[in-house]
């Protein structure tokens, strides 16, 4: 179920201050209660649908294919796949370009005039004119979430639900794909302590989503005449496709990327599937490998600068025998890190969740321009927390810092030392080891703690990471487009760089110090994150060196296992916030003392193979579900009715507590078919209209009985509703023949696909499959049909369109075995359906959720 924008700023303006509202409502309305912890999944989420619908329009697709349009589909397949890949490489090429240009100017100025008035006593100006660059670019990237505030945020939270089978609105459009690359660059020149790895997934993602439609919601001239992939199914292998690039082009680990989709992913993962998103991965790694090198060292062709994030070559000095990356010895030492590492993790997610709630109590629902200052709050705390740490709190070191084998430090293969190393505050032939950490590129600072040896004093590296993780924590959840992973690798390197400085000074261990941060960034990482495989192979894939397989992997293991002692990962806590109903991988083993007939739906909005205009008109104006099973009633039982047959009074059994809410239901409809320009149809509805609410205490069934509440008016050509309707008739059962979606039956209505009631069937007008999926993803809406057009009295048959072969389940059917078919099929609605064939109730996300299957599970206890 989904509910409108309109509706829920309804619910917003029409609720007092005085009024106390449902956990669920907060949630929608993006609000929480102090003395209320839980967030319950909203309900106007609405589920992508992987599951295929073989109605008679795709049969008649299929029948048209031969062997020779079956390979040019595919080759049309692969074509796209390898144009995802080159685009997200050049995205990344272009966020590169203008974040190194933008940064440059700005350190080449302001560090000019540090110099100057460190001499002359004009500090001062110097923070100004740092503060005027940071707060002009951070003001840019503000501002562009305020157009699309889906751009804020690493967007990792919304891939992932995405990927998970949840839509989240504007999350692969084009205005959010501009706002968010285009932001990135001002947020991270602006000197915030984010990253550009989490929003290079993130528009990966939008340009696998949206280049194989060859139109744009944006700009609605953009579009061309290309009737393929308008599916769900199709539009998510190719977002697949597209995450998997930006990790690609982000780290350089096209098999990372690989299996970082399959890692969040959830719908059936085929071998083909896996070998386009490998393709995709590697094509974006090697279009960006291939313009970094040329652009940044004019050497076209010659790929050496494989991703965003280069994490450099990992080796000992030539000559020195005694020099090993690792040894099992420091095995030891990385558990311990990995330890800290997840306790380090939980801490900074749990200050980030109770930011992020304060931000969602005090500062979202605040006018928006509030957003933008605490963005600029930010910027000048963390400017001003930089500049006068680096003022007093570094140390001044000697340039030449000879190693224990007196062989200088690189910084990486391509950089020199002295080009990133930073005098600031300090006399000749010194640097300030604080300001070279401050004052450089986050990429540059990982590579000095990776790979410069004994040139960061214990008590510099100490103030440099509570400093950071601070900053960082505090940062991400502003309103503007932010990475976490570059932030939590440079936090993560300084702490191990600590325990590398301690271990040689203290204990007089001979240990690689660079193997040590790399332990400590990925060991911080992970308690941040908590993902194992694809982060285990990203981290190997980035360092170039295979031997750091066992130690990455182990250390990701223990900080994971650690921090989820304590609390989720960063995004799923920030999914959890927004209300986003995912499903994990399983559910508990307590789950199955549940079975399908405990969490369904038995409340059923149903439609008849032929139904009349009026009827489809009234279901979709009163109702927000999305898929409407067709029915018809079954009338083998009707003898043996009260007679004690046990499927029958199963049907009864499951279908008590919906007589009420059909009743309920069916006055609100004519309510809202009085609007419809008929006065017959505003005759049937007054003669239906007067029904005194029920009262308290009497039985449900009698109340229906006495009252004889007519169904939906003329549901069923054929019959006209009878007047004196018995308990057989009431109870009569559905025989389930299949689902059409509320799409369908929009579709339908305004292109008047209907037949006279003497005519037949077959004289209706037949809809293709590319008419039928034309409009995707932004189908019409019911309140967009101009009713005056349509005949009320007309039929339309919805069989040709249904699915009449969705995955069903019995209600006897455990819920492990309901959850893992819904979410390895990537199900949207799932039938209850009896040994008979009749629809008893529906299954959707929401019912899947484990908020919902807890509160299901303690009524199952209460009712033992």
């Amino acid at each position: 179920m989904a509910c409108c924008e309109s509706c829920l700023c309804c619910q917003c303006c029409c609720c007092t201050e005085g009024e106390t509202r449902t956990p669920e409502e907060l949630t929608i309305l993006g609000e929480t209660r102090e003395d209320e912890d839980e967030i319950l999944p909203r309900k106007d989420y609405e589920s992508l649908d992987y599951d295929r619908c073989i109605n008679e329009p795709y049969v008649e697709v299929l029948e048209g294919l031969d062997n020779k349009k079956t390979k040019k589909y595919e080759a049309v397949k692969w074509m796209l796949v390898f144009a995802i890949g080159v685009s997200t490489g050049l995205i990344g090429v272009f966020v590169d370009f203008f974040v190194r240009l933008f940064t440059q100017l700005k350190f080449r100025l302001v560090g000019k005039s540090v110099e100057e008035c460190s001499e002359n006593g004009c500090l001062a100006l110097s923070l100004l004119e740092l503060l005027a660059f940071n707060m002009a670019f951070v003001f840019i990237a503000s501002v562009l979430v305020l157009i699309e505030p889906v751009a804020a945020g690493s967007g990792i939270p919304e891939i992932k639900s995405y990927l998970n089978g949840v839509k989240i609105p504007g999350i692969v459009r084009l205005r959010t794909f501009i706002c968010k690359a285009t932001g990135v660059l001002f947020a991270v020149a602006g000197g915030l302590f984010v990253g550009k790895e989490g929003p290079m997934i993130h528009s990966g993602a939008i340009v696998g989503a949206g280049l194989p439609q060859f139109q744009s919601i944006t700009f609605k001239k953009i579009r061309f005449q290309f009737p393929y992939f308008r599916s769900d199914r199709d539009k998510r292998d190719f977002v697949s496709a597209g995450a998997a690039a930006g990790v690609a082009a982000a780290f350089g680990a096209p098999i990372g990327g690989t299996l970082f989709s399959l890692e969040e992913g959830s719908s059936f993962w085929n071998q083909a599937l896996t070998w386009k998103v490998l393709f995709c991965s590697m094509s974006a790694t090697f279009t960006l490998n291939f313009f970094r090198s040329g652009i940044n060292y004019n050497k076209w062709g010659s790929f050496q600068l494989p991703g965003l994030l280069n994490f450099g070559e990992f080796k000992c000095p030539d000559g020195d025998k005694n020099c090993h990356l690792w040894t099992a010895v420091d095995l030891a030492f990385f558990v311990l890190m990995g330890v800290v590492g997840g306790l380090l993790g939980a801490m900074f997610n749990c200050i980030n969740k109770r930011l992020a709630k304060y931000r969602m109590r005090n500062v979202h629902p605040k006018a928006k321009f509030i957003r933008v200052l605490e963005s600029l709050l930010v910027c000048m705390v963390t400017t001003v927390v930089v500049f006068m740490a680096s003022m007093t709190l570094g140390e001044c070191r000697d340039l030449a810092s000879p190693t224990a084998n007196n062989t200088t430090a690189i910084v990486s293969a391509n950089e020199d030392v002295n080009s990133t190393i930073r005098q600031f505050f300090c006399s000749n032939k010194t640097y300030n080891d604080m300001a070279t950490l401050f004052f450089n590129p986050q990429e540059t600072a990982i590579h000095q703690l990776f790979h410069q040896d004994a040139t960061f004093s214990p008590v510099t590296l100490l103030l440099f990471f509570v400093l950071y993780f601070l900053l960082s924590c505090w940062t991400y959840g502003v309103s503007v487009p932010s990475g976490l992973f570059v932030p939590s690798l440079l936090c993560g390197a300084s702490l191990g760089r600590l325990v590398a400085n301690v271990l040689k000074m203290n204990l007089g261990m001979h240990i690689y110090s660079g193997t040590f941060a790399l332990i400590g960034a990925a060991a911080f990482l992970g308690g941040v994150v908590r993902m194992t495989i694809s982060l285990t192979v990203i981290l190997i894939e980035s360092t170039n060196e295979i031997t750091y397989g066992l130690p990455i992997m182990i250390t990701l293991m223990v900080a994971k296992w650690t921090g989820d002692f304590f609390n989720k990962g960063i995004y799923d806590i920030h999914i959890h916030l927004k209300g986003v109903p995912l499903l994990e991988w399983e559910t508990e083993i307590e789950m199955d003392k549940l079975t399908a007939s405990d969490i369904m739906e038995p409340n059923l909005t149903y439609v008849y193979p032929h139904t009349r205009i009026q009827s489809l008109v009234s279901i979709l104006r009163t109702t927000v579900y999305h898929a409407f099973p067709v029915v018809t009633e079954n009338r083998e039982y009707e003898k043996e009715f009260m007679k004690g047959n046990i499927l029958v009074s199963n049907n009864i059994r499951f279908k008590k507590t919906s007589v009420l809410t059909r009743a309920g239901e069916q006055r609100r409809r004519c309510q809202s078919m009085k609007s419809y320009p008929s006065s017959e149809l505003r005759n049937v509805c007054d003669e239906q209209v007067g029904v005194e609410p029920a009262e308290e205490g009497q039985d449900i069934l009698q109340q229906m009985l006495e009252r004889r509440h007519m169904p939906y008016p003329n549901l069923y050509p054929d019959q006209s509703p009878s007047e004196e309707w018995s308990m057989e008739e009431r109870f009569r059962p559905l025989t389930f023949h299949g689902l059409i979606l509320r799409s369908q039956l929009v579709n339908l209505l305004i292109r008047g696909v209907c037949y006279a009631e003497n005519q037949s069937s077959a004289s209706q007008p037949r809809l293709s499959y590319a008419e039928m999926t034309e409009d995707y993803p932004r189908f019409p809406d019911i309140h967009d049909l101009d009713l005056a057009l349509l005949n009320p009295r007309m039929i339309v048959d919805v069989t040709p369109y249904m699915n009449p072969s969705p995955y069903t389940v019995s209600p006897n059917t455990h819920v492990s075995q309901v959850f893992n078919l819904f979410r390895t099929m990537g199900l949207r609605h799932l039938p209850v359906v009896n040994a008979v064939g009749e629809i008893v109730g529906i299954i959707t996300r929401h019912n899947l959720t484990h908020e919902f299957l807890m509160a299901k599970l303690r009524q199952h206890y209460i009712t033992i």
